[in-house]
């Protein structure tokens, strides 16, 4: 029997899977273990299949294509406005159902295994910044206990560790203490430069490395994450998509007669609309003395704006930017105006 559509509420042992006809009333609701799950779909005749995009569910949309299967994931907050009845796996699997049936609703791309991988990195060198980090500032505040202060840096840091060390007038367990947390904080340098250097060979291999890596602003971490993301942003239609689904538009709210705008509404991936805006920080702080339009435009926001909200204006413009290279598939160039030529 073929169905004209399943839903599946992925967990980690146990999957809750619906079936449902034409009009959507469902033909079965039951749990699946994990080990049984890829015989049970491989006996369906191919159809539409829906789950929320979590965990693991782009590993499981890639093998139920391999099926012959349309697989599809949905943001998990257009899911939870349609769970009817208590919260339980049987609820959440006709609601995801439901809510693949709406006609506004926008899918999550399934990544590759390679964007996968390239994201992996991305977040192991995201904890092992924040160790290095700790340990930084662990080591600064312990010895700040002896009366040594550093300058601020990681070259000021290195430095005077280095000093403190080799220094016989402080005690042997002190400087024991001190060389073992100076030993890790190297070796996480070595770990982040090691990855560093992976994506960097990603994005040298890639065409579309190279044109974002023209973009002002961006480098290899963030050009590296925009990949991951969204390859080549395919899955918008337009850049005012991605600057959406980024976060950073306006949040707005309007009732009747009234209309206000607030800050930026911070949905989508967290972590690369930061990087974005940590490199238009960049391009802001260097705008003054460029006399291309793009850097023009940043000077000119700037006199009515604050520092912060001209970054996310930046930062805003160059995720649009980076869309509209990608579908081109041409090279940043930067534009000068006739007065400035």
């Amino acid at each position: 029997m073929k169905y004209y559509a399943i839903g599946i509420d992925l967990a980690k042992n146990v999957f809750q899977v619906c079936g449902v006809n034409k009009r959507l009333n469902p033909q079965f609701n039951k749990k699946i273990k994990r080990k049984d799950f890829i015989t049970f779909m491989a006996v369906q005749e191919p159809t539409d299949v829906y789950m929320e995009a979590c965990y693991s569910s782009h590993y499981w949309a890639r093998k139920l294509t391999e099926l012959g299967h349309n697989a599809e994931l949905i943001p998990a907050q257009h899911v939870k406005p349609f769970v009817r009845g208590n919260k339980n796996d049987h609820n959440d699997a006709v609601a995801i159902i439901e809510a693949s049936q709406r006609p506004f609703i926008k899918f999550v791309p399934a990544k590759t295994e390679h964007q996968q991988e390239i994201s992996s990195l991305h977040r192991i060198r995201e904890r092992l910044v924040r160790s290095k980090g700790a340990v930084s500032n662990q080591a600064r505040g312990l010895l700040s206990e002896f009366g040594v202060v550093f300058d601020l840096g990681q070259e000021a840091f290195c430095k005077g560790m280095k000093a403190f060390v080799s220094d016989d007038s402080y005690s042997t367990r002190l400087r024991s203490l001190m060389a073992d947390q100076f030993k890790e904080y190297n070796e996480l340098l070595i770990r982040i430069k090691d990855i560093e250097r992976e994506l960097i060979t990603f994005i040298e291999a890639t065409p579309s490395g190279k044109i974002l890596m023209s973009i002002p602003g961006i480098g290899v971490i963030i050009a590296s994450a925009i990949l991951a993301a969204i390859d080549k942003g395919q899955a918008f239609k337009n850049p005012r998509e991605f600057a959406v689904w980024l976060g950073l538009t306006p949040r707005q709210y309007a009732s009747g007669d009234s209309c206000k705008m607030g800050g930026i509404t911070k949905r989508g991936n967290r972590y690369l609309r930061k990087q974005l805006i940590h490199g238009a920080r960049t391009v802001v702080c260097h705008a003054k003395n460029k006399p291309d339009q793009l850097n023009i435009w940043a000077c000119k926001l700037r006199e009515n704006k604050s520092f912060n909200k001209t970054t996310v204006a930046m930062a805003h413009r160059l995720a649009r930017l980076a869309w509209i290279l990608l579908q081109r598939e041409e090279l940043y160039k930067p534009q000068f105006s006739i007065q400035s030529s």
